[in-house]
């Protein structure tokens, strides 16, 4: 709730940490957190919003600031919900992340890695090549808008450019907020997905009311001139058909490995492509995959880990839930000249799977290797699954600290494994998004 006029009164404190939203939080008396505060800093805030276990506070002043403290490259930092660490060096958010990775494991988890991995960094600027973005006529202002949403709010950030987006996207929000401006539908189209591949960029339009002759005029000149490709999606994601036949070839390749991914505009990908690749080959670095191992993939996608692991493998099995993606890391593998892969659609978030064995053939054969790249809800239903597998070792790719350390935790206390290794990842920078990668082993090392 809001504070009743004239309720709060300017306050001064030391900050103790970052929230999982990035916030400065201070603990004098009531906690408090504080939008762009960093860890040491000595600040003066105002308390706007009161709830039951904290508050929240605008930050007025930075008395005393941190060494970490950076200026922001984005002229929208602060409003943009995209980014909310641009103020801190990169160096001090990925530090920030490893400390949170074991924070949530010693207490989650109640587990320690006999060793940690030094955190993986890779490109801080024009490193994201997927994003949805927002677009909206604004009546007041006599023109569209296009960028991120607001921070803690539904309104379109008034950009001109983003700092993190990658080329050419970057430098192109203004001319897009142009383009919808001049269209008839232009208060029916309320979101942009990106998609930047190897050789191509990819927008698609979410187009509530069919584009008039003029308007596909328009976008076709734009994305011309621009280097670009459109995509219309008037209804779900079935419905998503290039502006402008034939589609091109969306891929990204994993040089290292000798594999091209192809992908669909609306697919998913990791975001960050150098990343990716220091993220691959550190997975298949702790692996120690050789000619005879034989490697269960779970939550494979379009094969980003599935197909290195061929490579280095005797055979891999990939599953996903999603039945497009298999059908399409199945063409991947055969463009890639890859036959020691068999892929599988499988509903791995499935509640009972915590209690029914997996009846599925590829879970009845053996593995001496497991890879697990859930979603933020982590993979707790697999993992009495995994371990009757009796995998020599497992790596687990993360997105979310908390469900990571909570099934380390299990794998380490009910099912003997030991917990060798675990280590943050800069898949996001300026965000407060975590990703992270952790080795467990059977038996004692």
């Amino acid at each position: 709730m809001r504070a009743p006029a004239g309720a709060a009164s300017p306050e001064q404190g030391v900050v103790v940490s970052l929230n999982s939203d990035g916030q400065g939080v201070l603990r004098d008396g009531k906690t408090v957190f504080v939008a762009g505060a960093l860890p040491g800093e000595t600040v003066r805030y105002l308390r706007r919003r009161f709830h039951k276990q904290h508050d929240e506070a605008d930050l007025l002043e930075v008395l005393q600031a941190s060494p970490d403290r950076v200026l922001p490259r984005c002229a929208s930092f602060g409003v943009c919900g995209g980014c909310a660490l641009q103020h801190m060096s990169p160096a001090a958010q990925i530090a920030a992340k490893q400390v949170e990775v074991m924070d949530a494991l010693r207490r989650i988890g109640h587990v320690t890695p006999q060793r940690w991995l030094e955190p993986l960094i890779g490109p801080v600027w024009g490193y994201r090549r997927r994003a949805r973005l927002g677009a909206r006529y604004v009546h007041k202002k006599g023109r569209a808008l296009v960028g991120f949403r607001e921070r803690m709010q539904p309104y379109v950030t008034d950009s001109q450019r983003c700092e993190v987006l990658a080329p050419p996207v970057d430098a192109m929000l203004g001319a897009l907020s142009e383009l919808l401006g001049t269209l008839s539908i232009r208060e029916q189209l309320p979101q942009i997905e990106v998609a930047v591949a190897d050789h191509a960029t990819v927008l698609v339009l979410r187009v509530l009311a069919p584009p008039s002759a003029p308007d596909l005029t328009a976008l076709r000149a734009f994305a011309a001139v621009h280097g670009i490709h459109f995509y219309l999606q008037p209804g779900d994601l079935r419905s998503i058909t290039p502006l402008t036949p034939p589609a091109p070839a969306l891929s990204y390749r994993l040089a290292a490995f000798d594999v091209t991914l192809q992908f669909e505009p609306s697919d998913f990908i990791q975001i960050n492509a150098t990343l990716n690749v220091a993220m691959v080959a550190q997975a298949l670095e702790l692996l120690e995959l050789d000619p005879k191992s034989e490697v269960l993939d779970l939550f494979c996608g379009l094969g980003n880990f599935t197909l290195p692991m061929a490579r280095r493998a005797a055979r891999v099995v990939g599953v996903e839930g999603d039945a497009g993606l298999i059908v399409r890391a199945q063409a991947n593998a055969t463009r890639n000249g890859i036959h020691n892969v068999a892929f599988h659609v499988g509903n791995l978030a499935a509640p009972e799977l915590a209690t029914a064995p997996l009846s599925q053939p590829w879970a009845r054969q053996s593995y001496t290797h497991v890879l697990l790249d859930p979603p933020r809800v982590g993979a707790a239903e697999l993992l009495s699954q995994v371990a009757d597998l009796k995998p020599q070792r497992i790596v687990y790719v993360s997105c979310h600290p908390g469900s990571l350390a909570r099934d380390l935790g299990i794998l380490v206390a009910q099912h003997g494994y030991n917990l060798l290794a675990a280590g943050a990842m800069d898949m996001f920078p300026h965000t407060t998004h975590v990703e992270s990668m952790a080795l467990l082993a059977r038996g004692k090392r």
